[in-house]
């Protein structure tokens, strides 16, 4: 697998090699050793996997406190375009995020540690998207930031009118909330 850093620190592209012939392909998606040397110690404990519709956007989503977690994302079917924003407080890149586009025919795969919100937008006709997580769902810790806040100016790939949020989604805080309220943990603000 090759693993790239992008700007942002703590965020990693992670292509597998993939041996096709004409019965179709073999790869390798996740091991362990090669994980740690390249990118460090995570304890994934759960994998979980969503399928949506095109226009839908999940995100962006973050678990505050201990139960902050890390995600080690990826599709199956279809294509997606996957977005992380640094909500570490005391990050020289506070409010700005990566985008990457994944499919099924790229392989490509995205980590996202913990002090970041994460979201996706489907761009094909359905998406199968799946991810590994270091913790636990604790819907008493989900926050959602909001994808639509002036001060983060994601560029999404298509118009903001198509996109499909839930109505928990629609209202999430904004970037000086989350900065001025001081919610998120230690760990996340130390960039841990």
């Amino acid at each position: 697998m090759t693993y790239t850093q992008l700007k942002i620190s703590g965020l990693w592209i992670v292509e597998p090699k993939i041996f096709a012939d004409t019965r179709g392909y073999f790869t390798e998606t996740w091991k362990k050793e090669e994980f740690e040397q390249n990118i460090g110690k995570v304890y994934f404990i759960q994998d979980n996997e969503s399928k949506s519709s095109f226009g839908v956007f999940r995100g962006l989503h973050y678990q505050e406190g201990d139960a902050a977690q890390a995600k080690f994302v990826r599709v199956i079917a279809g294509k997606v375009w996957d977005i992380a924003v640094d909500i570490r407080k005391n990050s020289p890149t506070f409010g700005q995020y990566e985008s990457v586009e994944l499919s099924e025919d790229n392989h490509l795969q995205f980590f996202i540690p913990r002090g970041f919100a994460h979201g996706f937008l489907v761009l094909s006709k359905t998406a199968v998207f799946s991810y590994k997580v270091d913790n636990i769902y604790s819907p008493a810790s989900e926050r959602t930031l909001n994808c639509f806040d002036m001060d983060i100016a994601i560029q999404f790939p298509v118009e903001k009118e198509i996109l499909l949020l839930s109505e928990k989604d629609k209202k999430g805080m904004s970037l000086k909330d989350i900065a001025d309220n001081r919610i998120l943990c230690k760990k996340m603000c130390d960039g841990k």
